[in-house]
């Protein structure tokens, strides 16, 4: 089964949904501005002061969001005063899923949109999920910074290096292009629990979860990075930010999808030119525990413009204020259910997804 209809519905998406964010603006500003009165909500929950708040916060999930999430969550306890603890893991999206769909955490970070069979496993748990994009990311294809030869990779290429049929058969750069050396490469990627590899697997060889297994995987993208710039052979993939956190030992590689090479920048990746590899980044909610107070206004701070700064300090690419109004909104009147995920993903841009379906 497959992720989304399309990788390019995401990035036709993403561009659509920036250009709004351009004509309307939108604060990214960090403050530590706490607040101070307590509001009645739509559904009859009341908005509590952060520092009144206490409690623990079981957080899993994609190791692509994990750098936010782990931004937001120190901030967060920074304002209670240390009495809410938000433990973030990582086990990947799916391995995130498997856990929130057994009850065992609050919150699941999602490098992809939740897949149909995850939904099944929810449900025949009885755990309702929302459903909340968070932030827009990239990702990044790299090579050692010893490699002098690979300065760009068509998405052919990428597909006859990484596609099942590869395995064990393309060993060599000189079998990728003509005029590259007859030298053999090492491939780096996240494990298959990883939404990033479904991203990827899909984009490049027109499947999610296609891939040849003989690469180096691993569900933490440190690891790829260690391994990656460990090897003079090595090519691998991971989420943007972790390229731009360790720029100085990795050789970043431009990316042709047919219109010329692009790399992957924050403008390029919010303006959509880095098409295909650009995506957007979500939250899962239980909807029980949402009902607690230090789990619903950590995720409102998430959602909020200290939030929005702290997406973009870790290199990534908020959303604008308005989406992620609309987003606040779901949590705010408990909005159960996949509106990208699942059997039957809605098309079109974000802002108008959640604008139509409160």
């Amino acid at each position: 089964m497959k992720l989304i209809k399309s990788p390019l519905i995401w990035s036709a998406m993403l561009v659509i949904l920036l250009v709004t964010a351009a004509c309307g603006g939108s604060s990214s500003t960090a403050t530590e501005q706490v607040p101070t009165s307590s509001t009645t909500e739509g559904n009859g929950t009341t908005a509590t002061n952060i520092e009144d708040l206490s409690g623990t916060i079981q957080i899993d999930g994609s190791s692509t969001v994990f750098p936010i999430s782990e931004g937001v969550a120190e901030e967060f306890g920074l304002l209670t005063g240390g009495d809410v603890r938000v433990l973030v893991g990582v086990s990947g999206t799916g391995g995130g899923f498997k856990k929130f769909c057994n009850g065992e955490i609050d919150i699941s970070n999602a490098s992809r949109p939740i897949k149909a069979k995850e939904v099944a496993a929810c449900a025949e748990k009885g755990i309702e999920f929302i459903e909340l994009p968070v932030a827009i990311d990239g990702l990044s294809v790299v090579v050692n910074p010893d490699n002098d030869f690979v300065s760009c990779v068509t998405i052919d290429e990428l597909n006859t290096m990484w596609s099942p049929e590869a395995e064990e058969t393309i060993k060599q750069w000189s079998q990728v292009r003509t005029g590259w050396p007859e030298e053999n490469f090492a491939l780096y990627g996240p494990g298959a629990d990883s939404g990033t590899f479904d991203y990827f697997t899909e984009v490049v060889n027109g499947e999610s979860q296609a891939s040849r297994g003989d690469f180096i995987a691993s569900e933490n993208d440190n690891v790829l990075v260690q391994g990656i710039t460990g090897d003079r052979t090595a090519l691998g993939y991971f989420g943007y930010s972790y390229y731009v956190e360790n720029k100085d030992k990795l050789k970043l590689v431009g990316v042709d999808a047919g219109l010329g090479c692009v790399t992957p920048t924050p403008e390029t990746i919010a303006d959509g030119t880095y098409a295909p590899f650009a995506r957007p980044l979500f939250m899962y909610v239980n909807a029980e525990a949402a009902k607690e107070p230090h789990i619903r206004e950590f995720v409102r701070y998430f959602l909020s413009e200290e939030g929005a700064g702290l997406v973009e300090e870790v290199g990534y690419i908020a959303f604008p204020a308005e989406t992620s109004k609309l987003s606040e909104a779901r949590m705010t009147s408990t909005s159960t259910g996949t509106l990208f995920g699942g059997e039957a993903p809605k098309s079109g841009p974000v802002h108008q997804i959640l604008e139509a379906n409160p």
